[in-house]
């Protein structure tokens, strides 16, 4: 940025953001399904955007490195999820108007303001998302404000998938990124921050230069990215003391009393009418949402967050002896659709540290900086609980390990015996799009934490049975009933258009680099 202050703090602060839905299009409304992507988008995605915009506007560079998952990206440009969201703004300011014409005077005050904020972002969305996200992440990424991650496709678990539809999902994931804004994504977030060892080869031979772990990983040493094994490729940790002062559900930012309450709501407008007041207090006890006391906590914890980055740049590099790199990591949807004032937050502290001396940088740049270690052998790994596998792997989720390993079994079958003529085969794309939906991560985690379980489960077992079903029709010959079974999967799980089963790696064919 021109005139930005001058760096006084030793080392750098990077920010990496995860943004990630699995594909929601065509897969229920409410209470999980389609719902969910909007209210994501309306309170995360448009304000987030928003900020690092008006941010980037003011000649401000190297913000945040922003990751965003392929299958996301795909729904943030898909025209039926476009046209549902811009309903749902309509419906949000509809239900806002109603509340403002309550005698109740919280109630009114309450839709007044929902009023506000609805009509601005159903503004912004008609002028500016109306043709997708990819324009809106590739003006951010021209502008030099974000440095981008992709990831593969779907979003599986990789350590638990068979590599040659590992190798697929990073190739078709980055080539994604290409076509969808314009460029090359040198760094990906990786799946959960899964990783076992091997990964790195796969990483390398896909382009890809760096990725996330989490930071006990890297025995909570996150001051340098490291190569992994014998490859250039680095893994960046989190910094969980830094991560935690914001994402721990005990003491973070967004539990604080006068923060708006999520779970809370008016159940006649479905609008959020309450703010935390208290963790003991019950919702229909909770003190109505006051925005001038959250704006103030904001304040406080943007200066309470420069703090901790301060203090913990000069205790690393106190410790190492060298300027130290410091990696918080969250996912998105944590600024606006859980913590209302998340985004404020955010803008209010990528103004604040670079004012406090902390310069604020990306991954890539970090990486261009030298802050790259000496070469490290990294565990079997995720962010996870327990920061193993347990999540996506434990007993409570062994079936749809089962399951999973089955369909993949069954899909490279019948793909494998599909016709060697070198023509597009939409019936083995098919088999593919629904074998990657199937082993999303996304189902495990809802399982082992509990959070719309059944959904997860009926989401998995659906995918599989259209993998089954059109592999049989495959394999016994019966190729018409397959195309036809083909295009009615795909008019509901129609991502990735340029998916083609062509580049899935044959079978015997050495994957790794």
């Amino acid at each position: 940025m021109t005139g930005a202050p001058s760096a006084d703090e030793p080392g750098m602060f990077a920010l990496v953001l995860h943004s990630h839905l699995p594909w929601l299009a065509h897969q229920g409304r409410w209470p999980v399904g389609e719902e969910w992507l909007y209210q994501s988008w309306a309170d995360s995605y448009l304000p987030v955007v928003r900020e690092l915009r008006t941010l980037a506007d003011e000649g401000r560079t190297d913000l945040v490195t922003l990751g965003v998952t392929p299958v996301l990206a795909a729904q943030l440009d898909d025209p039926y999820s476009l046209d549902g969201m811009h309903h749902w703004l309509g419906n949000w300011q509809l239900r806002a108007a109603e509340a403002a014409g309550s005698r109740d005077p919280d109630r009114r005050a309450l839709g007044q303001r929902e009023h506000r904020r609805s009509a601005a972002s159903l503004h912004e969305f008609e002028t500016r998302w109306r043709h997708g996200g990819a324009p809106r992440l590739r003006e951010l990424a021209d502008s030099g404000a974000v440095e981008l991650l992709g990831g593969p496709s779907m979003h599986p678990f990789q350590p638990l998938l068979d590599p040659r539809l590992r190798t697929f999902a990073l190739r078709e994931g980055r080539a994604d990124a290409v076509r969808r804004w314009g460029r090359g994504t040198e760094g990906i977030w990786a799946p959960e921050c899964a990783f076992t060892a091997g990964m790195e080869r796969d990483y390398a031979a896909a382009g890809i230069g760096h990725f996330m772990v989490d930071g006990p990983a890297l025995h909570g040493d996150t001051t340098r990215g490291r190569p992994v094994g014998d490859s250039d490729v680095v893994a960046f940790g989190r910094d969980l003391p830094v991560s935690y002062r914001v994402w721990s559900p005990k003491s973070g930012y967004p539990g604080h009393s006068a923060y708006r309450d999520f779970h809370t709501y008016d159940h006649d407008t479905g609008l959020k009418p309450s703010r935390v007041t208290g963790r003991s207090v019950a919702g229909p006890d909770k003190a109505p949402y006051d925005p001038e006391r959250a704006a103030a906590a904001v304040r406080t914890h943007v200066a309470d967050f420069v703090d901790v980055v301060r203090r913990r740049l000069r205790s690393e590099h106190a410790r190492t002896g060298s300027p130290a790199l410091v990696v918080a990591a969250f996912d998105t949807e944590l600024f606006g659709h859980w913590w209302h004032e998340g985004p404020a937050w955010l803008g209010g502290i990528l103004r604040a540290l670079p004012e406090a001396g902390i310069r604020v940088g990306t991954l890539a740049g970090a990486k261009r900086d030298g802050y790259v270690g000496d070469p490290v052998d990294l565990p079997d790994t995720s962010w996870g609980s327990g920061k193993d596998w347990r999540v996506w792997a434990g007993d409570p989720v062994r079936d749809l390990v089962d399951l999973n390993a089955e369909v993949t079994a069954t899909a490279l079958g019948a793909v494998d015996a599909a016709p060697t003529d070198g023509l597009r085969d939409r019936v083995a794309d098919q088999i593919l799009r629904e074998t990657m939906l199937t082993v999303s991560s996304d189902w495990a985690f809802m399982v082992s934490k509990d959070s719309a379980a059944q959904y997860a489960r009926d989401r998995a077992h659906k995918h599989a049975h259209a993998v089954r079903e059109i592999a049989d029709a495959r394999v016994h010959g019966h190729h018409a009933r397959a195309a036809d079974l083909a295009s009615g999967w795909n008019q509901a799980d129609d991502l990735f258009p340029d998916l083609d089963a062509r580049r899935l790696q044959p079978t015997g064919r050495e994957v790794r680099a």
